[in-house]
Order: structure tokens, then C-alpha cells, then sequence
């Protein structure tokens, strides 16, 4: 078995006929909850590093279908269906209102459900990421990331079918329409200064389009979350602490 940093209190949830894992660190913690949402193929464990170091907050996230400790869906899903599932399971727990993050695929999931469910997110967090999925298999090229590479970490653990699945969801999927109906919502876009799987051209495309948004881009590759988890741990949790009001714009570009 993965041993998961933190200690999180693990459960299953089942919506919609999908069993799910369910991973909670500070579990009932006062404030807003804050869900992290992982990329193609990636489990809890995997965002454990990070998720552990982001404190003050309850944190949850899950492993999608047929990833980790969650099994296969029978049917293949849509990002619409999965951000509903989402929102169910934060409902299930207590939580009206949620913090958002997302990495890369799992940052596409983000941007879907916070256009469609723009009353339950109060800040969004979007992490190497893009507004289009032009074709199945974003993400793989993760696996020959350089600083994972020299992480250590090993990425994926889904099944194949569980691949298969979360690379159909976001297949021609884009948010570029819906993105500036989110104009309400303190947006955060951290982009990897030298990720060859989405480059930071994404996130600026992302900041173009939502008023106010935030970009930053960081240092690391595609895997940054990770590999720099207590610097991306610490700005995180410096934007969720922010008071809404005074929101100002800033692309500051890679030195």
C-alpha cells in the first residue's frame, strides 16, 4: 500500500454509481475548505506532498475513476459529469462553498467546474494548465519531465481503462468561452518557467480572458507542484488568505 503523507482521513464516496476514494487532511478545520483536483493518471499520494503543507484549511481531494484507490467506471464520463460529481461530494461533506485548485488535467476539470458552478467557488487556483484540450493524452509527456525525473516520483497509477477514461473526458474540450463569466472569482494561474508539456502561453491565454486573473511564473518544470511543494504550498495558501476586496492584475513574466 502507498503510504500518504499527513495522515488524511481516507473514505469512499459513491455518487452517481462511482465508487471514489476520498483523501481529507484537517478534516472540519473552520474556514474554507480548499479541494485540489490532480492530474491524468495521479492519485492522493502523489498530491500528498503538497496538500499536507497547505495548512490553517480542511484540504480534499480524490482519486478519479479507475486511479489509485478508486476502480473503474463502467461507462466512460464527460467533464460536465465529473464536475457535478465534485460538487456532490463537497455537498456530502458539508461545503457549500470551496476553495478550488487544479493541476493540469485536473486544472481543465477546475476551469469546468467553476463555470458551472460558479456559487460554490470562492477562489480558484489553476496549475500548469490550459483553456483547450486540443486531442487525448495530455499529460503524458509528464513522464519524461525533467524534474521528475529527478524526483523520483512515478506517475501514472491508473489502469489503463482509468486513462483511457480521464483522456476522453477532456478530449476538444475548451473553456475559452465560458472563461469570462468568472470575472466574480479571484483567479491564480502558477505557470512552470521551463514546463514543455503545457508552457506558460497557456496560462497567459487563461489571464486574457479572466478579468483580474493573476499569473505567475515559476520556477520548475511541469510537475512543479511537486517538486516545489512547500514554495507552491506557500503561495497557495498566501492567495486563499487574501481579503477578496483591492483584487489587482499581475503577469510577471519568467526572469
Amino acid at each position: 500500500m502507498t503510504r500518504i503523507s499527513g495522515h488524511p482521513a481516507i473514505s469512499m464516496e459513491h455518487v452517481y454509481g462511482l465508487p471514489l476514494r476520498v483523501a481529507r487532511w484537517r478534516a472540519g478545520a473552520e474556514g474554507t475548505p480548499l479541494l485540489f483536483l490532480n492530474g491524468i493518471g495521479a492519485d492522493i499520494a502523489a498530491a500528498a506532498p503538497l496538500l499536507a503543507r497547505i495548512s490553517g484549511r480542511e484540504v480534499w481531494t480524490l482519486d478519479m475513476p479507475g486511479v489509485g484507490g478508486s476502480p473503474d467506471a463502467l461507462l466512460p464520463y464527460g467533464a460536465p459529469t465529473m464536475a457535478a460529481i465534485v460538487i456532490e461530494i463537497a455537498d456530502r461533506l458539508g461545503h457549500k462553498t470551496i476553495d478550488l485548485a487544479g493541476f493540469s488535467w485536473g486544472g481543465a476539470l477546475a476551469q469546468q467546474v467553476a463555470v458551472q458552478f460558479p456559487g460554490h467557488v470562492r477562489r480558484l487556483v489553476l496549475m500548469a494548465t490550459t483553456p483547450a484540450v486540443a486531442a487525448p493524452g495530455i499529460g503524458w509527456a509528464a513522464l519524461f519531465d525533467n524534474d521528475m525525473l529527478a524526483s523520483g516520483l512515478k506517475l501514472p497509477t491508473a489502469t489503463p481503462l482509468g486513462l483511457a477514461y480521464q483522456s476522453m473526458a477532456m478530449a476538444g474540450w475548451t473553456s475559452a468561452a465560458m472563461l469570462p463569466q468568472l470575472k466574480s472569482i479571484p483567479v491564480l494561474i502558477l505557470m512552470g518557467e521551463r514546463d514543455g508539456v503545457v508552457p506558460a502561453c497557456h496560462g497567459q491565454v487563461i489571464a486574457d480572458l479572466i478579468d483580474g486573473a493573476i499569473l505567475e511564473v515559476v520556477p520548475g518544470s511541469h510537475l512543479f507542484p511537486f517538486t516545489h511543494a512547500a514554495a507552491t504550498a506557500a503561495r497557495i495558501s498566501d492567495f486563499l488568505d487574501q481579503v477578496d476586496s483591492g483584487r489587482s492584475r499581475s503577469n510577471q513574466a519568467a526572469a
